[in-house]
C-alpha cells in the first residue's frame, strides 16, 4: 500500500533521542527527506551515525527551540537545504519531574518553557508557510500525563494539557489551509526520559526505581511500556494519505493504562 511519504521534507524537533529518533529512523525507511533538531551538537552526531548505521541517513541542525527566533532559523534553514517542509513532528522537549513537596513556581515556569512553547515556536514558524502552498501536516507528540494527573509530574502535566489544547484549537483554525494538525499522547515508554519519571518516584515512595518500574508494568494491562518505534508508527500513519480526513485528533497510546471514551 502506497502511503505517499516518498521525497516529503520531514522536520523532527527532539529527533536526536528516544520517540523523535525513532520517528526519524521510520520516516526514512518511506524515503522521506528527514531533518532532525536538538539542542546538542553531540546528541545529533550520535543520532545521525545510529541512523547510518541502520542504512538511513538525516540533515541535523542545532537549535534550541525555548526561543522562538532559533524556531524560526530552524525552519528557514530547512528549507534553504531541502525544500519546503510536508511534515512537521514536534518531539522535543520533556519537563523534569519533582516531588510535590519540592514544587516551586519557577518549575511550573520551566515547563511550560521546556514542552508547550518549544512546540508553539516550532509551529508557528511553519504554519504560514504551509498555509501559503494550502498543504501540510503537524503531529504533536504530547503525553498522557495531560489527561491523568501524577503527582510527580504536575507542571509537566499542566504543560501537555495545553498543548492538547492548542493542537485541537489550532487544527481547526488551520484545516481549511489544507493543514491537518494531530496529536498523540503515549503513555510511559521505552526511552530514556522515562527513568527520570520512576526515579523521581522511587525518591518519593522511599523504593527502588527497579520496584517502581515492576510495580508500573504490572498495573499495565498490555503488561509492558511501549517502544518508541510504536508510538512512531502512529506519527508516519498520521501523516501519511491513510490518514487525510483526521484532524484535531488527540490519540492515546498507554497500553489500556486509562481506557476512556473520548
Amino acid at each position: 500500500m502506497n502511503i505517499n511519504l516518498t521525497d516529503k521534507v520531514v522536520l523532527i524537533t527532539g529527533g536526536s533521542k528516544g520517540i523523535g529518533l525513532s520517528c526519524a529512523k521510520a520516516f526514512a525507511g518511506t524515503h522521506g527527506r528527514v531533518a532532525i533538531a536538538s539542542r546538542q551538537q553531540e546528541n545529533l552526531a550520535s543520532a545521525r551515525q545510529y541512523l547510518i548505521s541502520c542504512g538511513f541517513d538525516a540533515q541535523t541542525y542545532e537549535a534550541d527551540l525555548t526561543d522562538a527566533k532559533q524556531a524560526a532559523t530552524l525552519v528557514e534553514s530547512v528549507e534553504a537545504d531541502l525544500g519546503s517542509i510536508d511534515i512537521l513532528i514536534n518531539a522535543a522537549g520533556a519537563a523534569k519531574r519533582h516531588s510535590p513537596n519540592t514544587l516551586k513556581p519557577q518549575h511550573w515556569v520551566d515547563a511550560m518553557n521546556a514542552k508547550y512553547f518549544t512546540y508553539i515556536n516550532s509551529m508557528h514558524s511553519v504554519l504560514k508557510r504551509m498555509s501559503a502552498r494550502q498543504t501540510g501536516i503537524i503531529v504533536n507528540i504530547i503525553g498522557a500525563g495531560g489527561k491523568n494527573p501524577n503527582p510527580i509530574h504536575l507542571p509537566g502535566g499542566a504543560a501537555n494539557a495545553a498543548l492538547m489544547l492548542a493542537t485541537t484549537g489550532l487544527a481547526a483554525v488551520w484545516a481549511e489551509h489544507g493543514i491537518r494538525i494531530n496529536g498523540i499522547n503515549p503513555g510511559p515508554t521505552q526511552t530514556e526520559r522515562i527513568q527520570g519519571s520512576f526515579d523521581a518516584e522511587a525518591e518519593m515512595r522511599r523504593i527502588s526505581s527497579e520496584e517502581v518500574l515492576k510495580e508500573f508494568t504490572q498495573r499495565l494491562p498490555i503488561g509492558r511500556l511501549a517502544l518508541p518505534e510504536e508510538i512512531a508508527n502512529v506519527a508516519v500513519f498520521l501523516s501519511s494519505n491513510l490518514a487525510s480526513y483526521i484532524i484535531g485528533e488527540i490519540i492515546t497510546m498507554d497500553g489500556a493504562a486509562h481506557p476512556t471514551i473520548c
